[in-house]
C-alpha cells in the first residue's frame, strides 16, 4: 500500500509533468514545421527541462534546489532524453506522424522519468 505522502507526491508530479510536457510539445510542434524533427524535439526538451527542474524541486518534492540534486536531475534527464529520442525515432520509423509520435514517447518515458527523479530528490535529500 502506498503512503499518503507518496500518493500526494505522485499527483504533484503529474501536475508538473503536464506543464513540462505541454511546454515541450508546444515548442516541438511549432519547430518541427520549420526545422529537423530531432532538433525541434531537443530544443523543446531543453526549454521544458528548466521549468521541470524548478517545479519538481519546489512543488513536487518540496526540496531546495542544490548542486547535488541539480546534478542528479541532469543525470536522470540525460538518460530520459536518450530514451525519448530513441523512442521518437522508433515511432517515426514505424510510421507514426511527426505530430503524434511524441505522445507515444511520453506514455512510456514519463513513468520512467518519475522513478528516476523521485530517486534523485529522495537520495540527495539534505541531512
Amino acid at each position: 500500500m502506498l503512503k499518503k505522502e507518496s500518493i500526494s507526491e505522485a499527483l504533484r508530479f503529474c501536475v508538473v509533468g503536464v506543464v513540462a510536457t505541454a511546454i515541450h510539445y508546444g515548442i516541438y510542434w511549432w519547430l518541427q514545421h520549420h526545422i529537423e524533427v530531432n532538433i525541434a524535439y531537443t530544443v523543446g526538451y531543453v526549454v521544458s527541462f528548466v521549468a521541470n527542474y524548478l517545479l519538481s524541486a519546489h512543488y513536487t518534492f518540496r526540496e531546495r534546489t542544490t548542486a547535488r540534486n541539480g546534478i542528479g536531475f541532469v543525470g536522470a534527464h540525460v538518460c530520459n532524453y536518450l530514451l525519448q529520442i530513441l523512442l521518437l525515432n522508433g515511432f517515426l520509423w514505424l510510421g507514426l506522424s511527426r505530430s503524434l509520435a511524441p505522445l507515444g514517447v511520453y506514455a512510456i518515458a514519463v513513468p520512467v522519468n518519475f522513478l528516476m527523479i523521485r530517486f534523485v530528490f529522495k537520495h540527495f535529500r539534505r541531512s
